[in-house]
């Protein structure tokens, strides 16, 4: 069932493959990373020193550079890679599905035709694998890190159960598995370092389905995971320094932190039972709306409903291994303008994907005798159709990602802020339709003026780039006026001074010229 469960995976996101890049982060992480071009000692250097964009994700970087070696700058590659990862991890959510069924299926439950137990299995594998919230992990580039990362967690996890397997039946091999499992984790925390969570749920997993707790003692428990915790503490230490000195931290309160967290929970509680309304960019409103503050009190709600359940273990155990992997991409270390991010749930995901596999297995397993054969084929069947219903919708989302065209205008439709219209009129330049990227950068400038962004000085320039391409070479030069009286670049200066030589204004571009020293080239974006 693992390897089908991949394999529907892996054609459900086939269409990815006619996507291309899109003008968020994949310029930064692939198009303009000179570094990814050569595969020799200087590339391993740099991926292991060198922490760009704020992350240290050495196995991402030699990742992407493996991709340029056989594809260059063809994003085909790049989504091809991204696909086979993410179908691996679909089959490998099966084969932990099956491991953990063996402690929590209740030996009272009356067996039942092998068909109903793999084809429970492969549901639920399923419902990780094709669920619309993993197009955004799968299909954008950059998030290499997410599908990489995933492919060693899991297989981190699955490594861990083998050898708890072992040592509980004293089998031969406990160790092997056991020091697989530690070297897997370290691989996940460089690829992407939201799994330093794993120690934490290791021990809940031992708490719940497990039970090592009652077996073996706590003891021989937390002896187990001080591997674990010693490379999960390194990594959270060193990852929050890089963050520190990058200084990518938002400059957030508690209290926004606090609910900014809670509503982002609660839309991906949401978001993974009823996925509608998915885009790609989900910021942070100003001033943050009271609803975050009344998701937040739901969330917390639950949260209290679940420690009073405690003595049902399956129930806190599942909250908490879906609400873990989540705690590092929460706002308590918030280092973007995104309230939440589909992305986020790409190993959150999991937990819920392998209790709805077990749920349904045990489900199955009561039916047999108390049902036909056809009521059982009906309630499968009900389930498959949620999964088709899912598959069409992943489809659907992947067309949002065919370009940075579809891309903002799918975010425009939804959540129109300033840096959406901005992105697509990057594009419209890009593709040569200028009057396009006009419109789009004047809604961009307008939005930004009337939220007093301190470095809507950059829009003027690029509206003054976009004129100027088209030829309206007045306009070009009033904006790029602007762009200098509010934040004189000598870049500024040099495109100002092409248009006032476009227009024949020899003198006035020659000053300009001057202005501009050794700058030139194409515009680019300058922080306040």
């Amino acid at each position: 069932m693992a390897l089908v469960a991949g394999l529907i995976c892996l054609l459900v996101y086939l269409r990815a493959l006619g996507c291309g890049f899109v003008n968020w982060d994949d310029q930064d992480y692939i198009l303009n990373n000179a570094a990814i071009r050569s595969l020799d000692a200087n590339l391993v250097t740099w991926a292991f020193t060198n922490h760009v964009v704020g992350w240290w994700m050495p196995l991402t970087w030699l990742s992407f550079a493996l991709d340029y070696h056989f594809w260059g700058l063809n994003p085909l590659g790049y989504h091809l890679t991204n696909i086979v990862l993410h179908a691996v991890n679909t089959g490998l959510v099966v084969l932990i599905a099956a491991r953990i069924g063996n402690y929590t299926v209740p030996e009272s439950v009356p067996d039942c035709s092998r068909w109903l137990t793999t084809g429970s299995l492969l549901l639920g594998g399923l419902l990780f694998g094709i669920h619309p919230l993993r197009v955004e992990s799968v299909v954008w580039a950059t998030e290499r890190k997410d599908v990489l990362n995933g492919l060693f967690f899991l297989g981190a996890i699955l490594a861990y159960l083998r050898y708890v397997r072992k040592h509980d039946t004293g089998s031969p091999g406990a160790m092997r598995d056991y020091l697989f499992a530690v070297a897997l984790f370290c691989c996940s925390l460089m690829a992407k370092q939201v799994s330093v969570v794993m120690p934490v749920m290791l021990l809940v997993m031992d708490w719940y389905p497990l039970g090592r707790l009652r077996r073996v003692g706590l003891r021989a428990v937390l002896l187990d995971k001080i591997p674990f915790f010693a490379f999960s503490v390194a990594m959270t230490v060193f990852t929050l320094t890089i963050a520190v000195q990058d200084n990518v931290l938002a400059n957030l309160s508690f209290g926004q932190r606090l609910v900014i967290s809670g509503n982002a929970v609660f839309e991906y509680m949401r978001l993974l039972l009823y996925p509608v309304g998915i885009i790609p960019v989900y910021i942070i409103p100003q001033p943050i709306p009271v609803a975050y503050t009344a998701k937040t009190v739901v969330v917390m709600l639950v949260c209290v409903g679940i420690v009073a359940s405690w003595k049902r273990a399956w129930l806190p155990s599942l909250w908490l291994c879906f609400l873990l992997p989540l705690v590092p991409v929460l706002a308590f270390t918030q280092n973007g303008i995104q309230a939440f991010a589909a992305r986020f749930t790409y190993l959150p995901s999991v937990a819920p994907a392998i209790a709805a596999a077990l749920v349904l297995i045990v489900f199955c397993r009561k039916l047999v005798g108390e049902v036909g054969r056809g009521k059982q084929l009906f309630v499968m069947g009900l389930l498959a159709m949620v999964l088709m219903i899912y598959g069409v919708t992943t489809q659907r989302l992947i067309g949002v990602w065919h370009n940075s065209g579809t891309f903002w205008t799918r975010v425009i439709e939804y959540q129109p802020f300033d840096r959406a219209f901005f992105y697509r009129g990057l594009f419209y330049v890009d593709e040569g339709n200028y009057q396009a990227a006009v419109t789009d950068y004047t809604t961009s400038l307008a939005l930004a003026l009337s939220d007093g962004f301190p470095e809507a000085f950059n829009i003027y320039a690029f509206r003054g780039e976009a004129f100027a391409k088209a030829g309206q070479y007045t306009d070009a030069v009033a904006d790029f006026t602007n762009a200098i009286e509010r934040s004189p670049q000598p870049l500024y200066f040099y495109h100002r001074g092409l248009a006032l030589q476009a227009q024949g204004r020899m003198a006035d571009a020659a000053a300009d010229f001057r202005r501009a020293g050794q700058a030139q080239g194409q515009m680019r974006w300058f922080p306040q």
